[in-house]
């Protein structure tokens, strides 16, 4: 009868655990230079929320589309502003989720720029030359604060200097706007307002939708309602199923509201829930739709 083989068994779990020793303890395997793209989804919303807050501090959208394209989204812009949409709904720090949100816009106003084949009738060649032509910095910062879409690839590396350049010539009088204009955008105009009865919504709901110049719908926008004593803000965004840049309140009856963007817009004023009246005579409180854009 043959002896198990004990000897070797043993051999075997010792040279096992001076494996486990050696690759564990000894010699653990380290991960350096890991790529942004291989970044989990949570360290990835953490490396969009330090980009734009980059980019709030700097207005420097070139480096940021730069650090962006890091990460390989497919879409930077709706990467985005589903991130500021999930920020508002887990109740994060509302100034974080709108610098997402503002880096998000500026993106899409920047497509826009780049490539104006959506709307390019009259503009077509302001700014890009002479953004790379001259070589004097207030001629650069001029240039930059009308067009905000330098183009990527020709200045990624000489931006940040011409930002800094710019810091210190304290005689340039565009300083003042180059660094908020990319955040907030342009001030956004009341293009409609309209009263809705319809039975099949909540009574005295107030229905806004945001829209910027190309008419898409912007996510993470604040929307300021006051009334006599009171004051509240609500978001777009938080029911993505209707829209991005949609957003609504519901209003007390015989109360009369003022609404209006924080970013800077249109107030629209004496806004009060109508009294409608149903196909079958009974009356009932109605709601009103207004709709914000950016010219």
């Amino acid at each position: 009868m043959r002896r198990f083989p004990w000897d070797i068994l043993l051999a075997l779990l010792v040279g096992l655990g001076l494996g486990l020793v050696y690759s564990w303890v000894i010699s653990p395997l380290h991960i350096f230079s890991a790529e942004p793209k291989t970044l989990r989804a949570d360290f990835k919303d953490q490396y969009r929320s330090l980009i734009a807050a980059a980019y709030a501090a700097t207005g420097n959208l070139p480096r940021a589309q730069a650090r962006l394209a890091l990460l390989g989204d497919p879409n930077a812009i709706e990467a985005l502003n589903g991130q500021a949409q999930r920020m508002q709904a887990s109740n994060q720090s509302f100034e974080r989720a709108d610098q997402v949100a503002a880096l998000a816009l500026a993106l899409d106003d920047n497509t826009k720029d780049v490539n104006p084949s959506s709307e390019n009738t009259n503009n077509e060649p302001i700014p890009t030359s002479p953004v790379e032509i001259t070589e004097t910095p207030n001629d650069i910062v001029i240039a930059t604060s009308d067009a905000l879409s330098t183009e990527l690839p020709l200045d990624l590396t000489e931006t940040p200097q011409i930002i800094e350049t710019q810091t210190l010539a304290v005689e340039s009088s565009p300083r003042p706007t180059n660094t908020p204009t990319p955040e907030p955008g342009e001030p956004f105009t009341l293009t409609g307002q309209e009263t809705v009865c319809d039975p099949n919504i909540p009574e005295g709901l107030l229905q806004v939708i945001v829209l910027n110049s190309n008419r898409r719908q912007i996510a993470g926008v604040e929307i300021d309602i006051t009334w006599e004593g009171g004051k509240e803000q609500f978001f777009t965004g938080l029911k993505p199923e209707l829209g991005n840049g949609y957003a609504d309140y519901l209003m007390a009856p015989d109360i009369t509201y003022s609404i209006q963007l924080a970013r800077g817009s249109d107030v629209a004023l004496g806004i009060l829930a109508p009294t409608c009246q149903s196909s079958s005579g009974d009356s009932f409180l109605g709601g009103v739709k207004l709709t914000f854009q950016q010219p």
